[in-house]
C-alpha cells in the first residue's frame, strides 16, 4: 500500500523503540494506548516486542534500579487552588498533548477540565 502524498516514512531509533516497548509494560496500559500516543499502528509495536533487542524483558534489569526522587519547585507560588472538578458548561477533554517550543511534551490522559490544564501551563510558565 502506497503512503499518502506528502507523508514521509518515520524513522524510530533503537532507543525510541525500547522506550515505546517499555511503556507497554506499565500496569493498566495497553499496546493500543501506546500506539495512539505516538500516532502509529499497534502492529508495529507488536513487531518490536517480538524482537529481543527491543523487548521489555531485556530492560527489567535496568528497571530494578529505578528510584523516585523528591522534587522541589522554587519560584512563583500559586495563589489559588486549581479547579479539579469541572463546573457545568466548562470544557472537558479525554486526552491533552501539548508540545512546547523547546520540544518538551506535556501529556494528560483521562477526563480533565481544560481550566485545570490552563492553570498548570500558567504555573509552569511563571
Amino acid at each position: 500500500m502506497a503512503s499518502k502524498k506528502g507523508q514521509k516514512k518515520r524513522f524510530w531509533s533503537d532507543e525510541e523503540k525500547r522506550s515505546i516497548c517499555a511503556q507497554t509494560r506499565a500496569p493498566g496500559v495497553s499496546v493500543a494506548q501506546v500506539a495512539r500516543r505516538y500516532a502509529m499502528n499497534a502492529n508495529l509495536i507488536f513487531t518490536w516486542l517480538r524482537d529481543p533487542r527491543f523487548a521489555p524483558a531485556a530492560l527489567d534489569e535496568a528497571e530494578t534500579d529505578t528510584v523516585f526522587l523528591p522534587v522541589e519547585i522554587d519560584g512563583a507560588s500559586i495563589d489559588h487552588k486549581p479547579e479539579v472538578v469541572a463546573s457545568p458548561g466548562s470544557a472537558m477533554a479525554q486526552r491533552i498533548d501539548i508540545t512546547l517550543s523547546d520540544g518538551r511534551r506535556i501529556m494528560v490522559e483521562g477526563p480533565t477540565a481544560l481550566s485545570a490544564i490552563v492553570s498548570l501551563v500558567q504555573g509552569l510558565m511563571a
